[in-house]
């Protein structure tokens, strides 16, 4: 089945460096056993598991026009996705972080965004639209419930399906940002503690039905080792995540919204799209980077069916 999907959003650059313990002091020096660079973002790195997993792939947002950019580009192209929709900005750098990765595979980040603030839903040619099946947008809060909305309602309208993630932090001031968007958008797809911190909510699951009640269509939140949580108005589905061992988690909410969306895609129910979603995060986790791996769709399900669970509670 085709799926033609156009991510737009943040486009970033990572350098990951690994076993990070303590960062050392003064001009001191620490031997490390690696340092990786690779594209991120919530829309650069989930079009790069889409694209593993079989989808076509348009990406669009802005990048500088400085080596960083060049490189992230590229990056890009050798997954076959068209990046001809994202913006060069002179004067102003690619966004880019740093990633010291602990020995358990979680990082603090140091962080530039970069040329992903400031992007104008006038910048995104509705014309780029034309035969594609979905439009995921990342990080909606950077431009705003309005201008996100001036982009995800009409392709709703056209038949597109829609799809969004964040980038902050859940904050009942970051859900009033976005509040305007969230009738156009099929899916969203945020993490636990986003969830939480946007709503107020006690449980996760009230959480979701009050985005839901805002008009989001599905929820369908990552929680780590817990799996995930699919939340619709007429069911709650717990899917479990899969046993690897984890090098790095960097990427992983990107994989599993790609996951996802490609199950979407493919006309798989919510629950065996949540499960692809679980394995490609799966499949990232046990290397450095958002783009870890060599797999496609046949290597994802194999993993699927073959790899233990982890107890959800």
């Amino acid at each position: 089945m085709t799926q033609t999907v156009v991510t737009l959003g943040a486009h970033v650059f990572d350098v990951q460096v690994r076993p990070v313990t303590a960062i050392p002091e003064g001009q001191g020096a620490t031997l490390v056993e690696q340092i990786r660079f690779g594209p991120a973002g919530t829309a650069a790195g989930t079009a790069v598991t889409l694209a593993k997993l079989g989808a076509d792939v348009r990406t669009a947002g802005a990048v500088g026009d400085d080596p960083i950019g060049d490189l992230l580009l590229s990056m890009l192209a050798r997954y076959g996705i068209d990046t001809s929709l994202v913006l060069r900005r002179s004067g102003v750098q690619t966004s880019a972080s740093v990633l010291p990765i602990r020995p358990d595979g979680s990082r603090p980040a140091f962080h530039v965004p970069g040329a992903n603030l400031g992007f104008e839903p006038a910048e995104f040619p509705a014309a780029s639209l034309t035969g594609a099946t979905h439009l995921h947008l990342g990080g909606p809060e950077l431009m705003g419930g309005v201008a996100a909305a001036s982009l995800l309602a009409p392709a709703q309208a056209a038949g597109v399906v829609t799809s969004a993630d964040l980038l902050a932090p859940g904050d009942p001031g970051v859900l009033a940002w976005i509040d305007p968007a969230l009738p156009s958008v099929d899916y969203l797809l945020p993490n636990e503690e986003q969830v939480l911190g946007l709503t107020s909510a006690v449980s996760l699951e009230e959480g979701a039905h009050a985005l839901l009640e805002r008009g989001v269509g599905c929820v369908a939140v990552t929680r780590g080792a817990r799996g995930a949580l699919v939340v619709t108005p007429e069911a709650t589905l717990a899917v479990p995540a899969f046993a690897v061992p984890v090098v790095d988690t960097t990427g992983c909410g990107d994989a599993f919204s790609a996951g996802f969306l490609r199950g979407v895609g493919l006309g798989r129910s919510l629950r065996e799209a949540a499960v692809l979603g679980c394995a490609a995060a799966g499949l990232v986790a046990q290397g450095l980077g958002t783009d870890h791996g060599e797999f496609d769709l046949a290597a994802a399900d194999t993993f699927a069916a073959e790899t233990p669970v982890l107890p959800i509670d």
